[in-house]
């Protein structure tokens, strides 16, 4: 008989918002998404039993090599500070620094997880100075390294898997571990940053409920506004590699649909934009962060066009909070008793 799969999850420094997207996956929910995956979950720090002495005995005997370990995740950063020793984060009960005990459990494992944009490439937990010392796993924001370093490989011969998200869609997650329990994830699966193609084959501008107002270039003035964010929101959704609108969270939500902008949470850097979240950084008043793949000549002469086309209902709707003018059927205009 074989025996299940073993999935260790370690937490570092982060805020365990994963952990809280995850528990809302449906269709399968987790539990039995792992259970179809044969995964066994040899230690949670939120979804176990075990704890103190009994759940450093199993982490232990991962990292020194005594029992198996097939899938390592990690949420959060990892706090490689003060000046490297990383001591800011000890593992609970002992002197050890929680990095050292993640790379020796990393070394152990078939295939490697950064669950999240912290564990990945450092995120929120890196912002601003760092005094922690905050990295992720294969990754130091957009430098290449990490803890683990850019040649590190695991039993299986890959790289980091990299589920970035802030936080990250539960589908991300249990897609990417029903792939490996099946046997089918390898090097061709992951992007140039090491994501899961399962989610970043699309951008978060498919499927948004704005595009109309994006087509016509007709803009939301404020966040409560229903038009397009990129012209003066700061939304990154034309640019940000994710599905968020294509499946959004709990079957219903994602940041668009909760009036707010897209700040591109599956890629490195993103805590740091270098202006407010909310706001499109202009030259000449053309946003800097132009739709992927789109030359500026051809963004001003579209936008342009665009603009002079727009339908008196999308312009009359776009700085509104809800819809004031509705669409209507041109064959039934001027008939007694019609709009």
């Amino acid at each position: 008989m074989t025996r299940p799969l073993r999935l260790l999850w370690l937490q570092s420094g982060g805020c365990g918002g994963c952990t809280l997207s995850l528990l809302g996956a449906s269709g399968p929910d987790l539990v039995t998404a792992l259970d179809l995956a044969g995964v066994e979950v040899v230690w949670h720090p939120s979804l176990s039993a075990a704890t103190g002495s009994e759940a450093r005995a199993r982490i232990e005997a991962i990292a020194a090599g005594e029992a198996p370990l097939d899938i390592f995740c990690l949420e959060g950063s990892v706090m490689t500070g003060p000046d490297g020793t990383g001591l800011f984060h000890r593992m609970a009960g002992t002197d050890e620094a929680m990095m050292r005990v993640i790379e020796r459990v990393a070394r152990r494992a078939d295939y490697v997880l950064a669950v999240g944009s912290c564990a990945a490439f450092g995120g929120i937990t890196a912002a601003g100075g760092n005094e922690v010392g905050a990295v992720g796993l294969a990754y130091d924001g957009r430098q290449a390294g990490g803890l683990l370093g850019p040649d590190f490989r695991s039993g299986k011969g890959l790289p980091v898997i990299n589920i970035a998200g802030c936080p990250i869609h539960p589908d991300w997650f249990t897609e990417t571990v029903l792939q490996i329990a099946a046997g089918a994830f390898d090097a061709r699966d992951i992007d140039e940053w090491q994501r899961p193609l399962s989610y970043t084959t699309h951008l978060v501008h498919h499927g948004c409920a704005r595009n109309e107002f994006y087509e016509f270039k007709a803009s939301a003035e404020k966040l409560s506004d229903m038009g397009c964010m990129m012209e003066h929101l700061g939304c990154k959704g034309t640019q940000a590699r994710a599905d968020c609108n294509i499946r959004p969270w709990n079957g219903s939500g994602s940041c668009l649909d909760g009036n707010y902008p897209c700040i591109a949470c599956t890629a490195p850097g993103f805590e740091e934009p270098g202006h407010e979240f909310a706001l499109t950084p202009k030259i000449s008043g053309i946003p800097v962060g132009l739709p992927t793949d789109m030359p500026k000549a051809w963004f001003v002469a579209l936008a342009s066009l665009s603009k002079a086309a727009t339908p008196a209902r999308l312009r009359d709707n776009a700085a509104r909070d809800r819809l004031v003018t509705l669409p209507q059927d041109k064959s039934l205009k001027g008939r007694k008793g019609r709009p």
